[in-house]
């Protein structure tokens, strides 16, 4: 066990996180060296004490730890069972880009590393307005279509339309803050986006444009797929995963450029418009 102040707190606690995104908070923070244990999902050199949602109870009381990370709705009922047990848990659920900042703060408190959680919120926010201060702002913004999940198709939601717009972007698909929920192929060509942006669950980046293509769906869009956890994990890899974005939207492909009614401008042979020297 982790040695105690006065109080009785631990001064160095001894943690377990049970969520990948928790995980690497803490060692962006620099408190790397708390972790005591780890899920199977999780980057850590620590002790994998089971999954994300099938934890071993016994695992984790070996390890003997001062606290247990959770976060996420769907891993309630693991928090609740754990302090059922007796464990201290932080349990984070963050919807918005700003509960995600917010949570990196809670994590520092938690840990007793307050200061550190600060500075990754500050850092991160610092990122935030770096991209904002090079990507366009008004009406002019592609329409993205992020997938997170293909079969069936599920449009991504949560903080993910967020960093759409913080990339300079609009994400029509689902509003922020709300569940990721399946899509239709008539909506998303009815949205007629510009960009498809593939994050797969537990495909890393391994999933394939080509896959898009094959579909019978009329869309004409710049095909992308990017790491999952850049955009489906809410902890500092989400603001690279905005910084991936933005290049994607603004400094790769160009968007075409769309009429007062939004939609796409085309050249005569139906393609899309594009300028002379892009």
């Amino acid at each position: 066990m982790a040695e105690r102040t006065s109080d009785g707190a631990a001064s160095t606690p001894r943690v377990v996180s049970l969520a990948p995104s928790s995980t690497a908070t803490l060692t962006a923070m620099g408190a790397g060296d708390r972790l005591v244990g780890v899920t199977t999902h999780c980057d850590a050199d620590a002790p994998v004490v089971g999954g994300w949602l099938n934890p071993d109870y016994d695992r984790i009381a070996e390890r003997a730890p001062d606290l247990v990370c959770t976060s996420d709705a769907l891993q309630s009922a693991v928090r609740d069972e754990l302090r059922d047990r007796g464990y201290e848990v932080c349990h984070v659920e963050p919807a918005r880009l700003t509960d995600v900042l917010a949570s990196f703060e809670t994590l520092g408190d938690a840990v007793g590393r307050p200061d550190a959680g600060r500075r990754l919120a500050a850092d991160c926010r610092d990122r935030l307005a770096a991209v904002d201060a090079r990507t366009p702002d008004g009406g002019d913004r592609p329409v993205v279509y992020c997938e997170e999940w293909s079969d069936p198709p599920m449009a991504a939601g949560n903080w993910v339309p967020d960093a759409v717009r913080a990339a300079g972007g609009t994400c029509p698909f689902v509003d922020p803050g709300e569940r990721s929920r399946e899509v239709s192929r008539e909506v998303v060509q009815a949205a007629d986006p510009d960009h498809v942006v593939l994050h797969l669950c537990g495909h890393g980046d391994r999933a394939s444009a080509e896959s898009f293509r094959d579909r019978e769906w009329d869309v004409d869009a710049a095909v992308h797929v990017v790491d999952d956890d850049l955009l489906n994990q809410p902890s500092p890899n989400l603001i690279a995963g905005v910084e991936t974005l933005a290049d994607l939207l603004h400094d790769g492909v160009d968007a075409p450029d769309r009429g007062d009614d939004g939609s796409k401008h085309r050249d005569d042979d139906g393609s899309k418009h594009r300028d002379a020297d892009a």
